[in-house]
């Protein structure tokens, strides 16, 4: 029987669920990797389709700016879509067997197992054969609203992107676009429908089953996420805030970071990042926890090695002395602009902008 690998993975960075997509197809097509279903949430973004109208964004830069909502265009089949807070995003990356080797078929099957899952909830949802996604209401009726998009990409049969279901989405932010394109109908949530916050962690689980059971598979359990941390050293506040950069020795990389590590057994996050500050800089202090955790794969390993890491900041007088580790070659006090464009990963330019706005509240 096949399997399918269910990854429960929380907040991803857009970007690195684009790199997940990529090395889990190269894995599962070099017999790897099972099938893999992502389960996760992305951050404000708004997604372009192959079909997307640039129009159907109606928000200015400014207020997207504004919003923290950033644009990404992809290879997925639709129109605009936004992924937010409180949205599932579910990539099912399966190679699809001469049996089901149909992308009408597959399309209808992803609907089925969100339908499924509504249905637990005392939603009844269906397709409307016109627009893509899974609704409530018929076609036609003027009540119709969109409770989860559809927007899929199959290569070689390999499947990518997938669809997202609105638990307890902010729904303020379709107002920044034309959802899909669609302007004869609305959205909604779980939440909307219910008139209360949905258990996303509950509805995920569910997912998970509807998948296996629509698509004839065993489920199989993930191996755990390795742990890991970063802290961004910051001095100064406002336009004279500086941020301490370290760069990798040659051998790991070469590149400029903040710092990182992994949790060690029996360690707290917390406890790993003030440790991993004395060791890489030889300081010793408190560190803040930014609240921001996100999962992303560690390096080009096939199949993927998967962690999931925590922020911190740590905030240090102006006569700070930095004292290297062994792991890096280098340092500078860059201002935050110059640090997040040398910085090479989303994440860390995330634990950057969260330090600084911190320390400037």
């Amino acid at each position: 029987m096949n399997t399918i690998t269910v990854y429960r993975l929380g907040r991803v960075e857009y970007e690195d669920g684009l790199e997940l997509m990529r090395l889990f197809g190269e894995a599962r097509r070099q017999g790897l990797s099972s099938d893999v279903l992502l389960l996760l949430e992305h951050p404000p973004v708004l997604t372009l389709g192959r079909g997307a109208k640039r129009e159907n964004i109606t928000a200015s830069d400014e207020r997207l700016a504004q919003e923290g909502v950033e644009i990404f265009e992809t290879n997925r089949g639709g129109d605009v879509t936004y992924h937010g807070p409180g949205q599932i995003v579910g990539y099912p990356l399966f190679l699809l067997p001469e049996s089901r080797r149909d992308v009408r078929r597959y399309v209808r099957d992803v609907e089925r197992s969100v339908m499924q899952t509504l249905s637990e909830w005392g939603i009844t949802a269906g397709p409307i054969p016109k627009w893509p996604g899974v609704w409530i209401g018929e076609e036609g009726d003027p009540d119709a609203r969109k409770i989860a998009a559809i927007g899929v990409h199959i290569s070689r049969w390999f499947t990518s992107h997938g669809f997202a279901l609105n638990v307890n989405t902010r729904m303020e932010h379709f107002r920044l676009i034309v959802p899909c394109g669609i302007r004869e109908a609305g959205v909604t949530s779980m939440q909307r429908e219910r008139s209360q916050a949905i258990p996303v962690a509950d509805v995920e689980e569910s997912l998970a089953r509807s998948f296996c059971t629509v698509f004839d598979s065993e489920r199989a359990q993930p191996a755990p996420l390795m742990r890991t941390v970063s802290i961004a050293v910051v001095r100064g506040h406002g336009p004279e805030a500086r941020v301490l950069l370290v760069r990798r020795r040659p051998e790991r990389g070469g590149f400029w970071q903040v710092l990182t590590g992994r949790v060690e057994d029996a360690e707290s996050p917390a406890q790993a990042a003030a440790r991993e500050l004395e060791e890489e800089t030889g300081l010793r202090m408190p560190v803040e926890d930014l609240a921001y955790r996100h999962a992303f794969a560690v390096g080009q390993t096939l199949p993927p090695v998967l962690a999931e890491e925590h922020g911190f900041a740590a905030h240090v007088p102006p006569d700070a002395q930095v004292r290297l580790g062994p792991e890096h070659d280098a340092f500078e006090w860059v201002d935050v602009p110059t640090a997040l464009e040398r910085l090479p990963f989303r994440g860390l330019k995330e634990t950057v902008r969260r330090a600084v706005a911190k320390r400037s509240a």
